[in-house]
C-alpha cells in the first residue's frame, strides 16, 4: 500500500476535529500546488495554474466518529455520535480518544448479555446505553487524561486484504483525498484548478458550501466514495456498485434530495471514459449524498458531477475498496478536466 494512502487512512479527523488529517493534506497539497490556504471554516484550498477557466475539485477529509459527552463518578465515558454510525457496530470496539495530553485507549462497553433480562435482550443496542472504559476508577482519574468534547476515533490500521483490495479506517473519504492529491500532482492544463479538502461533510456538507462560494468555479467535480452492493443480502436494485469494476459515475443522489446530475455532465463523463478506455460504472443512489449536493446550488448554480470509489462497510471501523477503482477515478478526473479545457466547455 502506498505510504501516503496509508497515512491518510490511519489519521484522525472526526467532523469539526480535522486538524490531524488537515495537517497532512496541507503539507501534501503544498508539494503539488502553486498556493495553499485555509478558509474560515477550516477547509484547505489549493490552486494550480493561471488560465481563465476555474475548475473546482473537492474531497472531504472528515470522518464519522464520536465525542466525549459525560464522565461518571467511576470514570466511565458517555459519548455522542458525529455523523451516521450504526449503533450495532459499536459494542466491543477499540477506540482512541484524541486528548490534548495524548491519545487515550478505550473500549466501548455495554451491559453484558448474561446480565440482561429477556426483554432487554430482544432490543437492538443503542449508543446511549453504551460507555467507554479507559481503565480508570474515578472521574478525577479520567479528567487527568481526557476532557469533555474530546473527539474519538476507531483504533484501526490500514492494510491489504487481498491483491487489489485494501482496507482501512475513514475510507470515506480519505480515498477521495488521495485521489485529489494524485490528480493535482499529475494534472497540467491551462486553467485555474482549485483542490478543496473540505471539512464537516458528514454533518451537513458545510465545508464545501463556503469553499465553493469563495472560488465560484465554472465547473466542479466532487470525489467521494459510494456504497458497494457486492455483498450478501444486498440486492442489485439497492446498489449496483461493485469493487474492481471501475470509477462510479453517480447520476442522482438521495432519490433527488442530493444532486441530480445534468445530462450534459453525465454524457461527458461517459464519453470521456469510453474514449480513454477507463473502466466505469453508472448508478443512482436512494440514500446518501455528497458535497456535490451543496456545491451545485451555490451562488447562481455551479455545473457539477460526482466521481466515486465504491467501498464496502463505509461508516464503520473498516472500509474495503479496490485500488484499481482508485486509479480509474484518478484517470477519469484528469481526462475530464483536459476535455473541458480543450473543448472550452461550461
Amino acid at each position: 500500500m502506498d505510504d501516503l494512502l496509508k497515512k491518510l487512512l490511519d489519521s484522525a479527523g472526526v467532523s469539526g476535529y480535522e486538524k490531524e488529517v488537515s495537517n497532512i493534506m496541507y503539507k501534501e497539497l503544498k508539494k503539488v500546488s502553486d498556493e495553499v490556504f485555509v478558509d474560515n471554516l477550516g477547509s484547505i484550498i489549493a490552486k494550480k495554474g493561471d488560465g481563465k477557466k476555474k475548475i473546482m475539485l473537492c474531497a472531504h477529509m472528515d470522518e464519522v466518529g464520536l465525542v466525549v459527552k459525560h464522565i461518571n463518578k467511576e470514570g466511565y465515558i458517555n459519548f455522542i455520535k458525529v455523523g451516521g454510525i450504526d449503533d450495532r457496530i459499536l459494542i466491543g470496539k477499540e477506540v482512541i480518544i484524541k486528548s490534548k495530553k495524548g491519545d487515550v485507549l478505550g473500549i466501548i462497553g455495554a451491559k453484558a448479555p448474561h446480565l440482561q433480562k429477556e426483554e432487554e435482550a430482544k432490543k437492538l443496542p443503542k449508543y446511549e446505553d453504551m460507555f467507554i472504559d479507559i481503565g480508570v476508577k474515578t472521574k478525577q482519574d479520567a479528567l487527568g487524561k481526557i476532557e469533555i468534547g474530546d473527539s474519538i476515533v476507531f483504533n484501526c490500521r490500514a492494510g491489504v486484504l487481498n491483491d487489489d483490495l485494501y482496507f482501512g479506517k475513514a475510507v470515506d473519504d480519505r480515498v477521495g483525498c488521495y485521489v485529489l492529491l494524485k490528480v493535482m500532482e499529475k494534472l497540467k492544463v491551462d486553467a485555474q484548478i482549485f483542490a478543496v479538502s473540505s471539512v464537516q461533510e458528514e454533518v451537513g456538507l458545510k465545508g464545501a458550501r463556503t469553499a465553493a462560494f469563495k472560488i465560484a468555479p465554472e465547473f466542479a467535480i466532487i470525489i467521494d466514495t459510494t456504497t458497494a452492493g457486492d455483498t450478501p443480502q444486498v440486492k442489485e436494485t439497492d446498489s449496483c456498485w461493485k469493487l474492481g469494476e471501475g470509477v462510479a459515475i453517480t447520476l442522482i443522489e438521495a432519490a433527488g434530495r442530493g444532486i441530480i446530475v445534468n445530462e450534459k455532465v453525465k454524457e461527458m463523463f461517459i464519453s470521456v471514459a469510453r474514449k480513454n478506455k477507463i473502466k466505469f460504472q453508472v448508478g443512482i443512489l436512494e440514500g446518501g449524498m455528497t458535497d456535490a449536493a451543496i456545491v451545485y446550488m451555490t451562488r447562481e448554480g455551479i455545473p457539477a458531477g460526482v466521481l466515486s470509489v465504491p467501498a464496502r462497510y463505509i461508516h464503520s471501523p473498516f472500509g474495503v475498496f479496490s485500488i484499481k477503482d482508485v486509479e480509474a477515478t484518478i484517470s477519469l478526473t484528469i481526462k475530464t478536466i483536459e476535455h473541458i479545457i480543450k473543448e472550452n466547455l461550461f
